[in-house]
C-alpha cells in the first residue's frame, strides 16, 4: 500500500509542529541557565514524561516488538529491574544533585575528586551519547526511507536537521515539551497498531493468545539461565537495575531533566513515575510483537527489526500509517544535543578557558549544539555499515554498556571510599571502560565463549572501578577525606 497524501500530511505536520514549538519556546531564553536547565521550572509530570521519551527511541518502537516476535515477553523482567534501579537512585544519589547549584551531573565528581575526574567522565559521556544516539537516528531512518521512497542517507540527514533545529532554538525547555508531545504520539501509534492487529488476526485477541501459546510467547519469567543469558530473571532484575542506576544516575542526558525540576521531591516523583510508565510501555510494544507473530504465523524476517515497519507500511489504514511513522520519528527526535552542549560548555570549555558570563555561555552553548548536531548526523551515516542481522536495540545497549559501569563506579567510589583521590577514580574508570570493551570484543568476535551478557556490564564495570580505585588508594596510603 502506498503512503497516502493524508499520511504524508500527518508526518509533515508533526515535523512542522516540532520546529515551530522549538522556535516559539526559544524566544523566552535569557541566559545559559535557561538554555540548559529551563530555569529549573519544569513541572514534575512534564519531567517524568520527558524522561520516558528520552530513554525511548525508535529502537523501542521497532526492536522491542521484534524481540517478542522472535522470543517472548522476557523484557518485562528488564523493565522491573529498571524500576528497582530508579528507586535506588532516588534514595541514595539524587539528593546529592540538589545540594547547591549543579550545572551537570559530573560536578559531583569534581567536588569529591577534582576537575580531572569530572573532565574524564564528561568525555566518556560525550563519546557514549554520540554513539548511542547515532544508532537511534539510524534506526529511525530505515522505515522512514522505505515509506518516503528515499535513500537511507537522505532520511538520516532530514531527521538530524529537524532535531537540530528545535534543539538549537528552544533549548532544554523546548526539548522537554517536545518530549511530552512525542510520548503521546508514539504511545497513540502503538495503541493504534495493536488495535489494527486485533482486528486482522482471526478471532481477535483470543486468536492472538491461541497463536502465542504453542511457542510460549506470553512467558515473562525465566528463573533458569545464567550470566550469559539476557532472558535470565536475575539478568533483568539485577543487571537491569544497575544499568538504570548508571543511565539515570550518571548520564547527564537523564540527570539534566531531573535537575530542571523545581525540587528534590519533584525530581523523585518524575524519576520513579517514569519507571512505571516505561514498564507499561514495554508491555504495549511486546504485545504488539506477539500480535505480529500471530498475524505472520512466525514467518522469518531479515533483518529481524523489519517486521514492525513492514506491517506499518503494508497493512495499516490510511492516516494510521502516517501516525505510526510520526510515532517512530517522535521516538527518535528526543534530542540529546542540549545535554551534549551543556557538558561541553560547563565541563570542558569553561574550565579550560575561564570565560564565564551567562550571555557568553549561552552563545557558546548554541554553537556546541550546532557542532554536536553535525557530528550526530555523521555518526548516524556511519551506522549504515552495522551488521544488518543484529537487532539494533542490542547494539545500542552494548555501546552504553562499555562506559556506563565506569561512570557509575566513579560516583560509587566517591560514596564508599574515604581515601580514594582523583588519580584513583580516573584509573578505576579507565580500567573499567577498557575492560568492558575488551570483554565485549572477545565475546562478540568469537575469541572466547560468551560468559556474561552485556546487561551485566554496568554492574561489572562499577565493581571494577570501585575495586581498582580502592586498591590504588590503599597502595598510596593517603589520608582519608570527609565524605
Amino acid at each position: 500500500m502506498a503512503f497516502s497524501a493524508l499520511d504524508f500530511a500527518i508526518v509533515i505536520g508533526y515535523i512542522a509542529f516540532v520546529s515551530v514549538l522549538g522556535a516559539v519556546l526559544g524566544r523566552r531564553q535569557k541566559d545559559a541557565s535557561d538554555y540548559f536547565l529551563a530555569d529549573r521550572a519544569i513541572p514534575w509530570w512534564a519531567a517524568c514524561f520527558s524522561l520516558v521519551a528520552t530513554e525511548t527511541s525508535a529502537l523501542t518502537v521497532i526492536s522491542v516488538p521484534a524481540t517478542a516476535y522472535g522470543a517472548d515477553l522476557w523484557m518485562i523482567q528488564l523493565a522491573i529491574g529498571y524500576c528497582i534501579g530508579r528507586i535506588a537512585i532516588a534514595i541514595f544519589l539524587l539528593p546529592r544533585y540538589f545540594r547547591g547549584e549543579i550545572a551537570t551531573a559530573y560536578v559531583l565528581l569534581e567536588r569529591r575528586f577534582g576537575n580531572g575526574a569530572r573532565r574524564f567522565a564528561s568525555l566518556l559521556f560525550l563519546v557514549t551519547r554520540t554513539l548511542a544516539d547515532g544508532v537511534r537516528i539510524f534506526a529511525t531512518a530505515l522505515p522512514l526511507a522505505v515509506v518516503a521512497g528515499i535513500p537511507v542517507w537522505q532520511s538520516i540527514v532530514a531527521i538530524g536537521i529537524f532535531t537540530l533545529l528545535y534543539s538549537y532554538y528552544g533549548g532544554l525547555r523546548a526539548v522537554v515539551w517536545v518530549d511530552v508531545a512525542q510520548l503521546f504520539i508514539y504511545v497513540a501509534g502503538g495503541v493504534a497498531v495493536l488495535w489494527v492487529l486485533v482486528g486482522l488476526v482471526p478471532g481477535g485477541w483470543d486468536g492472538i493468545v491461541a497463536a502465542a501459546q504453542p511457542g510460549d510467547k506470553l512467558r515473562i519469567l525465566h528463573p533458569g539461565g545464567g550470566f550469559a543469558d539476557p532472558k535470565w530473571l536475575l539478568t533483568g532484575l539485577v543487571g537491569g537495575a544497575f544499568l538504570t542506576m548508571a543511565s539515570h544516575g550518571a548520564d547527564h542526558l537523564i540527570v539534566q531533566r531531573l535537575l530542571a525540576a523545581p525540587s528534590l521531591g519533584d525530581a523523585r516523583k518524575a524519576l520513579i513515575g517514569s519507571g512505571v510508565i516505561v514498564l507499561g510501555q514495554f508491555a504495549l510494544f511486546l504485545l504488539i510483537g506477539v500480535g505480529l507473530f500471530a498475524y505472520y504465523q512466525g514467518a522469518a524476517f531479515t533483518p529481524p527489526d523489519s517486521v514492525f515497519p513492514r506491517f506499518a507500511v503494508e497493512h495499516l489504514p490510511t492516516g494510521v500509517r502516517g501516525l505510526v511513522v510520526a510515532a517512530i520519528l517522535a521516538a527518535a527526535m528526543s534530542s540529546s544535543l542540549n545535554a551534549l552542549a551543556a557538558v561541553s560548555v560547563h565541563d570542558i570549555y569553561l574550565p579550560l578557558t575561564g570565560r564565564g558570563g551567562e550571555e557568553h555561555l549561552l552563545a557558546v552553548g548554541k554553537r556546541f549544539t550546532l557542532f554536536w548536531g553535525a557530528v550526530m548526523i555523521v555518526v548516524s551515516l556511519a551506522f549504515q555499515w552495522v551488521a544488518s542481522g543484529t537487532p539494533l536495540v542490542v547494539i545500542a545497549l552494548q555501546i552504553a554498556s562499555f562506559t556506563y559501569g565506569g561512570l557509575l563506579g566513579g560516583f560509587l567510589l566517591g560514596l564508599v571510599s574515604k581515601r580514594a583521590a582523583e588519580r584513583d577514580a580516573v584509573l578505576g574508570m579507565a580500567v573499567a571502560v577498557a575492560g568492558m570493551a575488551a570483554l565485549w570484543a572477545l565475546q562478540q568476535f568469537g575469541a572466547m565463549p560468551k560468559v556474561i551478557d552485556t546487561l551485566w556490564f554496568a554492574l561489572l564495570g562499577s565493581a571494577v572501578t570501585v575495586a581498582v580505585g580502592s586498591a590504588s588508594a590503599r597502595l598510596r596510603r593517603p589520608s582519608p577525606v570527609q565524605l
